[in-house]
């Protein structure tokens, strides 16, 4: 399976933005270990908002790690796997352009890393889908409040 990206995606409700949405897409990715969109139109009620520039960038990069790893073998005398096995890490990036004064120019990258411990792909898959359905329900019910507080600085 692959990252499919269906135009256009429904932005989360926050402050000032009625039916937000962003048309991806695809872009030349950093290496070829990850696949990269870039926003190039915003919908909705969205004002300020620009879609993706040399100048202001809105892009959303997903790596995956450069050597996948797999679960070692367990030991042939005790039939354990030792304790250091590890994790790939899969990052989600996404990057906005923004100005942060008159004649500034300055980015939010938002940044999230899944390290996911080797041999969990194989023995608990139900655990790798709880978490981020989880995670991205819970982003997304929370959106407006994570932008305020993204403003505000309350929590």
């Amino acid at each position: 399976m692959s990252i499919v990206v269906s135009n256009p995606v429904s932005g989360a409700t926050v402050p000032g933005f009625t039916s937000p949405t962003y048309t991806f897409t695809a872009d030349v990715a950093p290496n070829v270990h990850s696949k990269q969109w870039a926003v190039t139109s915003v919908g909705g009620t969205q004002a300020g908002v620009n879609a993706h520039s040399i100048s202001e960038p809105f892009t959303v990069t997903f790596m995956r790690p450069e050597r996948l790893r797999a679960l070692p073998s367990p030991n042939p005398v005790t039939g354990k796997y030792p304790r250091s096995r590890g994790s790939n890490t899969f990052t989600l990036l996404l990057r906005k352009g923004c100005s942060p004064a008159v004649e500034l120019s300055g980015l939010i990258p938002m940044r999230l890393e899944i390290p996911v411990p080797v041999g969990t792909d194989k023995n608990d898959l139900p655990a790798v889908r709880a978490a981020v359905s989880a995670f991205f329900g819970f982003g997304y019910a929370n959106a407006d409040e994570i932008a305020q507080a993204l403003v505000d600085g309350m929590i």
